[in-house]
């Protein structure tokens, strides 16, 4: 019987190729990670604390950063349609029936300004450290003490269907496409971010607009918050008001019109 290389006792020959073992793989493969993290590491602070340096922005401070450049051109573009509406009616060669027909369907659209009688909800959450006021009620979860944003829906649809003629939430004008959303405990609307407290204001009736939230059945739920934990509500008559026209965008990008 031939030797075997393998065989515990006997020498390879040297022509054979010798085999590596599973381990030192292994601690090679370790050497060569650990030198790709610290080139990685190196190149990522590039000299500087990468813990403590204040170059490195937040993603909140990216957010409000770009809120504010959102804001910023709304109220360019807000400027820029004026002009161009002003040099359009020196000599738009529309009759007066046309330019009527046309105020009205912008005063439907929520381009335009809304004076009347108006409604302010203002919604805020609940104290860090609020318990429970009721007895029966479990201690409060975290999520249980901030606004959320069915809670912020459920007051706009409740306003719309008290007959609101417009609403403002925080200080931009709602319309069709506007979409309130929420990220965490603050509200992004048509690209720019808020935090609480959130205010919103429609104009209307105020009896009926009052009526209206009274009779909701998700705000009857977001009351029971309010009693056992102490999230923020409030409804306030605010007389004569104008709300603002809306600035932004208005062009659809799925939309199509009917024929």
């Amino acid at each position: 019987m031939s030797n075997s290389a393998d065989s515990p006792g006997t020498e390879s020959s040297p022509a054979r190729t010798r085999r590596f073992r599973p381990v030192r793989i292994l601690t090679a493969a370790v050497f060569a990670l650990a030198g790709l993290i610290f080139f990685t590491s190196f190149d990522t602070a590039k000299g500087t604390n990468i813990r403590t340096d204040t170059s490195l922005l937040k993603l909140s401070d990216l957010i409000q950063e770009r809120s504010r450049k959102n804001k910023e051109l709304d109220e360019s573009d807000a400027s820029l349609r004026d002009d161009v509406e002003s040099l359009a009616e020196r000599d738009d060669g529309s009759t007066k029936a046309q330019d009527e027909k046309l105020a009205a369907l912008e005063g439907s659209a929520g381009t335009q300004e809304l004076k009347g009688r108006a409604v302010t909800v203002t919604l805020n959450d609940a104290p860090p450290n609020a318990t429970a006021k009721l007895p029966g009620y479990p201690e409060p979860q975290p999520d249980y003490l901030v606004i959320h944003q069915q809670d912020l829906q459920a007051v706009v649809n409740a306003l719309w269907d008290g007959g609101a003629k417009g609403v403002k939430v925080m200080d931009q004008r709602l319309i069709s496409t506007s979409a309130v959303r929420c990220v965490g405990n603050t509200l992004i609307l048509q690209g720019r971010v808020y935090s609480p407290p959130y205010k919103i204001t429609a104009v209307g009736d105020p009896d009926r607009l009052k009526q209206a939230l009274a009779d909701s059945p998700a705000i009857q739920n977001y009351m029971v918050y309010v009693n056992v934990y102490g999230l923020g509500w409030k409804v306030t008559d605010d007389g004569t008001v104008t709300l603002p026209g809306y600035s932004g965008t208005v062009d659809l990008h799925y939309a199509k019109p009917v024929k």
